[in-house]
């Protein structure tokens, strides 16, 4: 594990220098070319939406970058077909010469282009929104997640991070919890293997400083999978500051709540889109009594992190930090979409087994053939603004018939007291009676 700079892509400097600077972290990736490969082969970006704010260099590197999806392509699908035919062995080597060369001239764009929107950030998010959001879809390079991601989320200057040391050094009532469940994020995982990892070691220190900070949360098992991806890329104060701004501003708070209600609201939204998009699934999933909450509750919590390898859940948190839960609908509809065929014949158990065996592992080769799946979902916000507060009135009501039920089972249990109390007085009554009538009908025969 190599701790990355304080400003590892050198605000102010230029974006060689930028390049430069940006030294390596803990990749979640299974290959050392997925920063590279995640921006070059995702959904094709459309810059004209922005192009009057792009310079005739940015414009140049942009064309660059899409000529350059459409040759990899290519040779990709050129590659398939000579080992499907058995070409011979040279042809291969010169379409993998060629595929090589144009990785690194695009390695080279890809580092150019990121340097320059880290270092003139503002521009980008004020002037070039939509192509900056563009450009995030199709991954952002490895290097540069540490810093855009805390950039993203406006975490680079927060003032608990002043406190996180102090915070160590106090004691919390979660830790017992925290200690039992850091074995069991990323337990694959080279830096968080061993009992005595260091890995092991930072993420008990963010999750114990964060229950800390905000103790009517405290500590959620699932919160730990976003914090452990958030140290393979970044030290643990800055990992600290990145997840306290998602709880705070990303609704990850509501989900993590004791009453998970936000998570309620998520599903509820969810289960529309299915019944709406998906009707036919959706019934076999009622038939088979396949609840949504048995399938989808990960993926909320989560964000897809215990689902997918780490190179493509990493890609749809890329989308995250910019986009919000938005892409947890999609990704989750975009997965039913593409395989609601083999789901409808399957039972319970089978579609079970399906979604721990076959779902995860159906784009570890084309992460950005989900990207494209999922922003083809129809995603409608006002109705989801709709839906909540179809949901709010939803549970109002059971709240209220919650409490009516309370408060007659209270009056029930008075009810109940009272009769109790009643029948012991009318049994103390009787029972004087008889003493009474017993004394009268003794003094009556003694007369």
């Amino acid at each position: 594990f190599q701790v990355r700079p304080r400003n590892p892509c050198g605000f102010g400097a230029s974006p060689a220098h930028a390049a430069a600077m940006a030294s390596p972290a803990v990749s979640p990736d299974s290959s050392s070319h997925e920063g590279l490969s995640s921006v070059n082969s995702a959904p094709a970006c459309s810059p004209t939406s922005d192009s009057e704010n792009l310079s005739p260099d940015e414009l140049e590197l942009l064309a660059k970058l899409e000529e350059q999806n459409r040759l990899l392509e290519a040779d990709s699908k050129s590659m398939r077909s000579m080992n499907g035919s058995r070409r011979n062995s040279g042809s291969s080597l010169v379409s993998s010469s060629s595929a090589s060369s144009n990785l690194s001239h695009l390695e080279e764009d890809t580092w150019i282009l990121w340097g320059r929107i880290v270092n003139e950030w503002d521009e980008w998010r004020k002037k070039k929104e939509k192509l900056l959001k563009e450009l995030i879809r199709k991954g952002i390079p490895h290097h540069f997640r540490a810093i855009v991601w805390q950039l993203l989320c406006s975490a680079t200057d927060m003032p608990v991070k002043n406190q996180y040391s102090e915070l160590l050094k106090m004691s919390s009532p979660c830790e017992k919890l925290i200690r039992r469940d850091i074995a069991r994020t990323y337990p694959e995982h080279e830096f968080f293997k061993g009992q005595d990892s260091l890995g092991q070691e930072v993420l008990f220190n963010v999750m114990k400083a964060y229950s800390l900070v905000d103790r009517e949360v405290g500590y959620c098992q699932g919160s730990a999978f976003i914090v452990g991806l958030l140290l393979m890329q970044m030290p643990e104060e800055e990992a600290f500051c990145v997840f306290v701004r998602l709880m705070q501003e990303y609704r990850l708070r509501e989900l993590f709540k004791p009453s998970m209600a936000e998570l309620g609201l998520c599903i509820y939204q969810f289960e529309y889109m299915l019944q709406e998009q998906l009707p036919e699934l959706n019934i076999h999933f009622r038939s088979q009594s396949f609840l949504t909450s048995m399938y989808a509750s990960s993926w909320f919590l989560t964000l897809f992190l215990t689902t997918f390898p780490l190179p493509v859940a990493t890609r749809v948190f890329d989308i995250f930090m910019y986009e919000g839960l938005e892409i947890v609908f999609r990704v989750g509809m975009a997965l039913l979409q593409f395989n609601q065929a083999e789901l409808v014949q399957l039972d319970m158990e089978g579609m079970s087994q399906y979604f721990q065996k076959v779902i995860p592992h159906q784009f570890d080769s084309c992460p950005d053939k989900l990207i494209l799946r999922a922003f083809q979902v129809k995603y409608n916000p006002k109705k989801m603004k709709r839906l909540e507060k179809e949901y709010a009135t939803i549970k109002n009501k059971e709240m209220e018939e919650q409490i009516e039920i309370k408060r007659l089972r209270t009056e029930n249990r008075l009810l109940k007291q009272r009769i109790e109390t009643l029948e012991k007085e009318s049994a103390a009554l009787a029972d004087r009676l008889i003493q009474v009538a017993s004394k009268i009908a003794i003094f009556l025969f003694s007369a």
